[in-house]
């Protein structure tokens, strides 16, 4: 695999992880956690495909190697799309602490009825 692919390969998977990731807080904004879980799963497996081909990319480095635009825009599309997760994850988590805090005050406006 040539260094545009590799760089195509960086830039697709950084992508599809983010669109998942997005797809996934879309979910549990209505509270659809297991929708959710299944997107986010999705999206790791994405991002990990990206990261196996910037190893790949890392390996074949050599001394005379120099960065293009190419590489440091593949490359911050991923390491964004990994940073998205991880934000996204936490606010999913949240979304499942205002779910149950909701049920618990619709429980307690029932008994004051």
């Amino acid at each position: 695999m040539n260094y545009e692919e590799i760089m195509s390969q960086l830039i697709l998977h950084g992508g599809n992880a983010r669109g998942a990731a997005y797809e996934a807080l879309d979910e549990a904004q209505t509270f659809n956690f297991t929708e959710a879980e299944r997107l986010l799963e999705e999206a790791d497996e994405e991002f990990v495909k990206g990261h196996q081909y910037q190893t790949k990319l890392i390996q074949n480095q050599d001394d005379q190697a120099k960065p293009s635009f190419l590489m440091i825009h593949a490359q911050d599309h991923l390491m964004t799309a990994q940073a998205e997760l991880q934000l996204i994850k936490r606010m999913i988590e949240q979304l499942r602490t205002t779910e149950k805090l909701e049920k618990r005050i619709e429980k307690l406006e029932q008994r004051t009825e």
